[in-house]
């Protein structure tokens, strides 16, 4: 499997949801976001949300099916 993989391409209007391995970087993962599923923003996917983020909602969760992967949500 990929490092990191698109698995909700819209997560509500501006987010959108992926599976990556702990160690991935936020660089390695809205590279992926704007290759495979880009925006539409004049920044695109510009910000991943992260354990401090404002937005309880959409911090990061583990993965359910591998214990070495988060699913977290790009935003625009």
């Amino acid at each position: 499997m990929n490092r990191v993989v698109v698995t909700k391409m819209f997560n509500g209007i501006c987010g959108m949801q992926v599976c990556a391995v702990k160690d991935a970087t936020d660089g390695e993962i809205l590279a992926v976001c704007n290759r495979e599923n880009p925006s539409g923003t004049s920044l695109g996917w510009c910000e991943v949300a992260r354990e401090t983020h404002s937005e309880e909602k959409i911090r990061p969760v583990q993965c359910a099916d591998d214990p070495n992967r988060l699913h977290l949500i790009a935003t625009c």
